[in-house]
């Protein structure tokens, strides 16, 4: 079982969005627990303050050091403590590999900061500071349920189709997942592509890479940049440019009527650097 040893100032931001859907259905498995330690009980003042001003002066207000240690005491003198993460907007970029490793893990601690940040010395203390991503919050609390979402999803047992995790976006290769699609089959006129309803696995498996390959070049070209293409996706690549240049040529032909064309598939033709000129988007998500 994987437990999780919250740090925070506001434990019940986390408390009803940690109690419902899978993460509620990990921990009623017996294969999850989330633990939260209150950073107030452990403030020696009668105001129960947290916080300070910051020295050589600024806005706002920095998270005190002794109530952050004194809570990392006490739940390393309980648990076993395996991994310690400050929440910051200053840590590495937290990803699907880094849930994967947190997933191995037994106990894991997060530390959310709030308010204008944490005392740096606060870092001496930890592991690694982790990141969501290149925005402020104001607190560390929702960042820290990112990464039990994440990390939970990940744990033998949780989902019921172990294939829900190895397809999706991000997870093995660097390539977004293909777009998915169910019931009704049409509706205001946009239809669901004729190939999902042929019964041909092999011809769906090839759409759906196709359209993977597509959609990464369009919206990710960071993440296809890190992929390396096999012969297949090659051929793919080639089919994709083909569909692009035909609608590239009717587009020309039909510009004050048709501005924008798609193929059949649902691919918007644009321009896509490093790609011999090309880029395809993905229409139908």
């Amino acid at each position: 079982m994987l437990s999780f040893h919250i740090i925070t100032l506001f434990p019940e931001l986390l408390t009803s969005a940690t109690n419902c859907s899978i993460i509620k259905r990990a921990q009623d498995r017996g294969l999850l627990s989330i633990h939260f330690w209150n950073i107030r009980n452990q403030c020696t003042d009668k105001h129960r303050k947290a916080d300070d001003s910051p020295y050589g002066g600024g806005s706002g207000m920095v998270m005190k050091i002794e109530p952050i240690f004194n809570t990392l005491e006490i739940v390393k003198s309980q648990h076993a403590v395996d991994r310690i993460i400050l929440l910051s907007a200053s840590g590495a970029r937290f990803d699907q590999r880094k849930a994967e490793e947190l997933s191995a893990y037994k106990d894991v601690v997060l530390i959310c900061g709030h308010y204008e940040g944490v005392d740096d010395r606060v870092a001496t203390f930890v592991d690694e500071e982790l990141s969501i991503g290149d925005f402020i919050l104001t607190g560390g609390e929702p960042a820290a349920l990112v990464i039990v979402d994440s990390v939970c999803r990940l744990l033998p047992g949780v989902l019921g189709n172990i294939c829900s995790t190895q397809e999706e976006s991000h997870t093995g290769e660097p390539l977004l997942e293909h777009p998915q699609f169910t019931r009704p089959p049409e509706f205001r006129g946009l239809s669901v592509p004729d190939v999902l309803f042929s019964g041909n696995h092999a011809k769906i498996s090839k759409w759906r890479r196709k359209q993977s390959i597509a959609r990464t070049i369009s919206r990710r070209p960071d993440l296809w940049a890190k992929h390396t293409p096999d012969m297949t996706d090659f051929l793919l690549l080639a089919e994709i440019a083909n569909e692009a240049a035909d609608i590239d040529s009717t587009a020309s032909v039909t510009a004050n009527t048709a501005p924008t064309m798609e193929t059949e598939a649902g691919i918007r033709s644009q321009p896509i650097a490093n790609q011999s000129n090309l880029t395809t988007e993905v229409e139908k998500s």
